[in-house]
């Protein structure tokens, strides 16, 4: 159920380069779904920003974006008791029921965001999630703490250029492919198209993956985010943009 919502800026501050963690209070309720994304209008743009939803609670929402225009700049900007227009409640997000006692979380960059809510409702259902988080150098960084707040040891925070020592004082260089555990029951995935389709090839197990497509109104109405799958043509926006790996059909 899409819903439309009125949030007010709580906090916002940066967490990595060009990075930014931004903290709403409002209406939560059509947030359902860990993988799931909201659609947010900025004053002067004609289109809302699709983001995946970093953390949700009972009137709280959290968002992790990059700065990469200058749309994202403007939000950058906005400060505590500022309003923001929300479209909430969209895409379909993870099936926490295929994870199994060992799922594996493989997050790139802008993608590690909704692999966090997710990793807590993995960690409440009893699961032992791993994660695996890429970054092509140490200052595009974020999230680390967390995620071994709920995983303990089993955390991996690879760079490309290998910049990065971690909390534990290790290096791990290379792709997040490069560094994949030796075991687990299925993973969840999310990053840009060149990691997915790695992951893909390189994934021991069944498991899902989370899209990035340019939207246009971001329910399904326009169509402008159509992908082509082995099951015919699937909107990124209303379809996903979380699809099985099974369904995947990869085009170029």
């Amino acid at each position: 159920m899409v819903k439309e919502v009125d949030f007010v800026v709580r906090d916002q501050k940066t967490i990595a380069d060009n990075v930014c963690l931004l903290s709403l209070s409002g209406d939560t309720s059509a947030v359902t779904a860990p993988g799931q994304f909201v659609n947010v209008k900025l004053d002067g743009f004609f289109l809302r920003r699709p983001i995946s939803v970093f953390d949700c609670e009972e009137d709280s929402l959290r968002l992790i974006y990059k700065i990469v225009g200058k749309g994202t700049d403007a939000m950058s900007r906005l400060s505590p008791g500022d309003t923001l227009n929300v479209l909430t409640g969209l895409g379909n997000g993870y099936d926490l029921s295929a994870a199994g006692p060992r799922p594996l979380l493989i997050g790139g960059g802008a993608g590690v965001p909704p692999l966090y809510w997710l990793c807590k409702k993995l960690v409440d259902r009893g699961a032992k999630p791993f994660a695996l988080l890429g970054f092509n150098r140490a200052a595009d960084v974020f999230c680390e703490v967390e995620f071994r707040e709920l995983c303990g040891d089993d955390v991996i925070v690879a760079t490309v250029d290998g910049s990065y020592t971690d909390a534990r004082g290790r290096v791990f260089k290379g792709f997040v492919t490069d560094h994949l555990p030796g075991e687990y029951t299925y993973f969840y995935t999310c990053g840009p198209l060149p990691m997915l389709k790695a992951v893909y090839s390189a994934a021991a197990c069944s498991g899902e993956f989370s899209f990035e497509e340019r939207m246009g109104c971001g329910f399904g109405a326009c169509m402008g985010c159509s992908v082509k799958t082995k099951d015919g043509y699937k909107r990124v926006c209303k379809d996903g943009p979380v699809l099985k790996k099974e369904e995947i059909l990869w085009t170029n």
